[in-house]
Parts: structure tokens; C-alpha cells; sequence
């Protein structure tokens, strides 16, 4: 038994497994599916295109390999902002003047396109206020897909006086992308009490 490394090409990239399937270029008529990506690799780095090093524990078992690397190909691969760290953008506003039910949600996307916010961000440093003719009223924002879980993530309120507003901030993360590795439209859900 015998280790190597070896160089390959990221297909496909799986946040929810953290496995990808890779084409190791010594044998490009070869797919590799499910392989591991090592835990220290930031997802945001598993970008389709993208060269990656891939540790085989055994040469003959090719089921036996772990992804320990990415890095870029030329210009693709290359993710932004980098990854594994915080990066600040341009502040924009996505929305203003707007009402909202009681008990009702909306939605906004809030990635890509004129937002500011790049496709591959996993959380979105937010500011928010909002004024209620209900006592006790508060907003909550969560990223797509929060569904029941949207009380687990930012809640600004309550309000103490009927009129009153009430400013807050915060960090939402939770933001993922698909198995194939395209970023998922990202959104918040405004929900008042």
C-alpha cells in the first residue's frame, strides 16, 4: 500500500456532504464522485474548474482519498472575496419604505447583481428599523430556507411603545450554495409579530 498525491480538476462540490467529484488529470477519461474535501478547506473555495490536490491513502483503492487543497486554475478558481476570512464590501441599501403584515413574511434577494454582495457570501452584516402601531412587534431575518427556524437567527423588537421605532444589527449567516457547486439566490425573510 502506497500513498500519493495527486492533481485533479473540482466537477462538483457537495456543501451539504462536503464531497465533491474531481477528474484527476493523470487520467482525465476518470470521475472520481463522493471523494471527502478535508474539513480546513473553506466551501467558498470548492469552485467547479478550480485544481485541487487530492491525497490517495492507497494508490490501488481510488475510494480511498481525501481533497486536502484548492487553488486556482489561470483565472478560474479563483473565488471572491477570498475565502476563511471576512471581507467588507460597499454598504447598499436592498430595500426601503415597505409595510409589512402582521404574522406575514416577504422576501428580498440580497446577493449578486447591483446588491453589492458577491454570489459566494455565506452571511450578510445587516442594519435594520422599523416602526409598529403594535405594542410587542418585532422583525426577524433569516437566509432562504430558514422556514421554522427563522426565530434562530436575527429578531430586532420588541416594541415597548405603540409607534415607536427601533433600530438594530446584525450578522446572518447560513447562506449555502448547491451540490454543483452554483450559488443559491439568497434571501431574507422579514417576519413582524
Amino acid at each position: 500500500m502506497s500513498q500519493a498525491i495527486k492533481r485533479g480538476v473540482l466537477v462538483a462540490f457537495s456543501n451539504t456532504s462536503y464531497t465533491a467529484s474531481v477528474q484527476i488529470l493523470e487520467a482525465t477519461s476518470t470521475l472520481l464522485t463522493g471523494v471527502p474535501m478535508a474539513t480546513h478547506v473553506d466551501n467558498s473555495s470548492a469552485i467547479p474548474g478550480a485544481l485541487c490536490a487530492v491525497l490517495f491513502f492507497d494508490t490501488q483503492n481510488p475510494t480511498d482519498a481525501v481533497i486536502i487543497a484548492m487553488y486556482p486554475n489561470g483565472s478560474t478558481g479563483l473565488p471572491s472575496p477570498p475565502p476563511g476570512r471576512v471581507s467588507y464590501v460597499t454598504p447598499a441599501q436592498i430595500f426601503a419604505s415597505f409595510s409589512i403584515g402582521s404574522g406575514s413574511t416577504s422576501t428580498w434577494a440580497v446577493v449578486g447583481g447591483s446588491t453589492g454582495v458577491p454570489t459566494n457570501a455565506t452571511g450578510v452584516l445587516c442594519k435594520a428599523y422599523f416602526s409598529s402601531p403594535t405594542v410587542g412587534s418585532y422583525i426577524a431575518i433569516a437566509p432562504a430556507g430558514a422556514g421554522a427556524n427563522i426565530g434562530k437567527y436575527l429578531t430586532i423588537g420588541n416594541l415597548q411603545l405603540s409607534g415607536q421605532f427601533l433600530n438594530g444589527a446584525g450578522l446572518v449567516v447560513g447562506f449555502s450554495r448547491s451540490a454543483a457547486g452554483s450559488e443559491h439566490a439568497v434571501v431574507w425573510r422579514v417576519t413582524a409579530a
